[in-house]
């Protein structure tokens, strides 16, 4: 069952690499305040139940990658505990690619679950 372990594993990779930075843009579209990277992290750990699905190394990329693409902007903030913290807030056009992203999921989840349900033609 091992094989079949590291195939799961592997295919969950594949998925979260496609969707962190919906879950991110999502995550950043709905809080009030900019949030940094470990915050975000943590936020994403407990909508799993504890569990995290995104590894952590794997969230800093995505938000340097949507900041350089205008999505996000970031600060840095000087930490009194360690070393100064990034903060990211989602902008306009990030709002916009979010809205549209998340009408391709919902389209692409729909047309995943007829076939998964047995439902599709």
């Amino acid at each position: 069952m091992q094989d079949g372990d590291t195939q799961a594993r592997k295919f969950q990779k594949d998925l979260n690499s496609g969707l962190v930075a919906l879950v991110l843009l999502a995550v950043l579209d709905r809080s009030p305040e900019d949030l940094y990277g470990y915050e975000i992290a943590k936020r994403l750990q407990k909508a799993n139940e504890g569990d995290a699905l995104f590894k952590e190394g794997t969230i800093y990329p995505v938000l340097r990658s949507l900041s350089a693409s205008g999505l996000l902007t970031s600060r840095v903030v000087p930490s009194y505990s360690g070393p100064p913290r990034r903060y990211y807030r989602i902008t306009d056009e990030g709002r916009a690619v979010f809205q549209q992203w998340s009408g391709i999921w919902r389209q692409t989840r729909d047309f995943v679950d007829r076939f998964i349900e047995g439902t599709a033609p």
